[in-house]
């Protein structure tokens, strides 16, 4: 074994979970920042800060859309109803449970590109604990190559073609692929259609893709060889998305769950604690359900949610060695 990481998951997990956890454990964020700057897609900016959760310390990190890319995602009850009390509700999509206080570093990327959102379900509890640190706007304005994919929806060959025009490590750019092909699958088999077919009405957004490549980045240059899933906590009830009324877990996640084998856990919260993303991450890096019988922690990371549940609201992974 080679350096394990153990992703503890007890209060579900999500893209932005999985980012502000990985940069917690150490993650290099100047590289990240760098390589935002150069995605083919514009609308969009990225906030890192620290937050509490639950009273703890936490990284969040926020991708941060403008008014044209925005949708439902920040609205509770489109989501679940009038009842809902501030769950973790995102629909399968992106995954960004967006939420509180990003402050700190704000990186601002206003590429003449791309865009087209619209669709995904996440909710948005928006406690921002704000005290803001250095926000730096960067107006990129790169050409890349003159794609401009004005479109609400977009498939997997659209989607890679973004990756391919980011500067990325190889290495990252190949678990980027990899995360969205398994989405890409989970999606077939949930609606019955080729893959070729799927369409990423959520995690097509760009918020989604900017998650998918910074969760890339930071995992690589943690240069992590292990990564151990005892268990992953999900909710119960049902989310509202793109396709009507889901069930939690949605059949994304579902699906994924099910083709690799990811050890899931109920918890009696209603909401949605795994998305798509999160469970795509997992299933693209898990090489087991076991912990060794004792260990030492060498860092620990800990990546705030954007809901408040009955459970603590953040992602705990920690760099573990025998």
């Amino acid at each position: 074994m080679g350096r394990m990481l153990y992703a503890e998951c007890a209060s579900g997990i999500s893209g932005d979970m999985t980012v502000g956890a990985l940069l917690d454990l150490g993650a290099d964020k100047e590289k990240l920042l760098q390589v935002l700057d150069t995605v083919p897609a514009d609308g969009f900016r990225v906030e890192i800060s620290r937050v509490k959760k639950s009273g703890i310390d936490c990284m969040d990190f926020d991708v941060i859309l403008d008014a044209a890319h925005e949708n439902h995602d920040h609205d509770m009850e489109y989501l679940y109803g009038h009842e809902h009390e501030g769950h973790h509700g995102h629909c399968h999509r992106h995954d960004a449970e967006h939420e509180e206080g990003h402050h700190g570093h704000c990186h601002r990327h206003d590429a003449e590109h791309e865009e087209g959102h619209h669709g995904h379900c996440h909710g948005h509890d928006t406690e921002h604990e704000e005290e803001h640190h250095c926000c730096h706007a960067h107006d990129a304005e790169h050409a890349h190559d003159g794609h401009h994919h004005h479109h609400e929806h977009r498939g997997l060959p659209e989607i890679l073609r973004i990756l391919d025009g980011t500067r990325m490590e190889e290495s990252a750019r190949a678990l980027a692929k990899r995360v969205f092909t398994i989405l890409a699958e989970a999606e077939a088999r949930a609606h019955g259609i080729p893959v070729e077919e799927v369409h990423f009405h959520e995690v097509g957004a760009i918020d989604s893709i900017v998650d998918i490549i910074a969760i890339a980045v930071c995992f690589d240059d943690l240069k992590v060889t292990d990564v151990i899933v005892k268990s992953v906590t999900e909710g119960t009830g049902t989310v509202r998305c793109q396709h009507g009324i889901l069930p939690v877990p949605v059949p994304a996640v579902t699906a994924i769950a099910q083709r690799y084998a990811l050890p899931i856990r109920i918890a009696d919260v209603r909401g949605e604690l795994v998305t798509p993303t999160g469970a795509a991450f997992l299933a693209a890096v898990s090489t087991s359900n076991t912990l060794p019988e004792s260990f030492r922690i060498q860092a620990t990371g800990l990546g705030a949610g954007k809901r408040t549940y009955e459970l603590p609201g953040f992602l705990r992974m920690m760099i573990i060695d025998k």
